[in-house]
């Protein structure tokens, strides 16, 4: 059995099984933190009946007019509960979030534009590619970012999710 409950401050001691994934974005624990105190309705974790960490969502709410949204930061699950359906569940409980607590016109995140594993489960829960954002990701190598959207009740004639047809900079995000 999964709960699905909010991320507590003792779940920053537990959640490496969950981190030691070379596509995982890993934070300052102050990132963390700052989403426990800010948005702790929408970071969330899946907890197994043993107590162990299946996964987590750190999401929150941004933008203003018909931008105001729901952001994933991070979808993560543990190597040993994958493909068991634990992001979807995780995905779901955002998407009901940002319905009706924040109202919000979509959801976005980024992905890595190299994550083909990535994009087709993004695809798979609704979500559709909006706009490339130029060396997103930054490092050694940088890589481009792929900004997925999925538009919610709210966004009737689903305009936040017509792609641009051109890609954008860091610096031009909206956010």
């Amino acid at each position: 059995m999964t709960t699905i409950r909010q991320f507590t401050m003792d779940d920053l001691l537990k959640f490496n099984n969950i981190n030691l994934d070379y596509l995982t974005e890993t934070y300052y624990m102050s990132f963390y933190m700052s989403y426990m105190s800010q948005w702790p309705e929408a970071f969330t974790v899946a907890e197994a009946a043993n107590g162990s960490l299946m996964g987590y969502n750190l999401g929150k709410a941004e933008g203003n007019g018909k931008l105001w949204h729901g952001h994933v930061s991070a979808v993560t699950v543990a190597p040993a509960y994958r493909r068991l359906g634990i992001a979807k569940t995780l995905m779901d409980d955002f998407e009901d979030l940002c319905t009706h607590t924040y109202n919000a016109y979509f959801v976005d995140l980024f992905v890595r534009k190299s994550n083909d594993l990535a994009q087709g489960m993004y695809n798979k829960f609704g979500f559709s590619t909006y706009r490339r954002v130029i060396d997103y990701y930054s490092g050694e190598n940088p890589e481009d970012a792929l900004d997925m959207r999925k538009a919610l009740p709210r966004d009737k004639n689903k305009e936040s999710v017509v792609p641009l047809d051109h890609p954008i900079y860091p610096e031009e995000l909206e956010w």
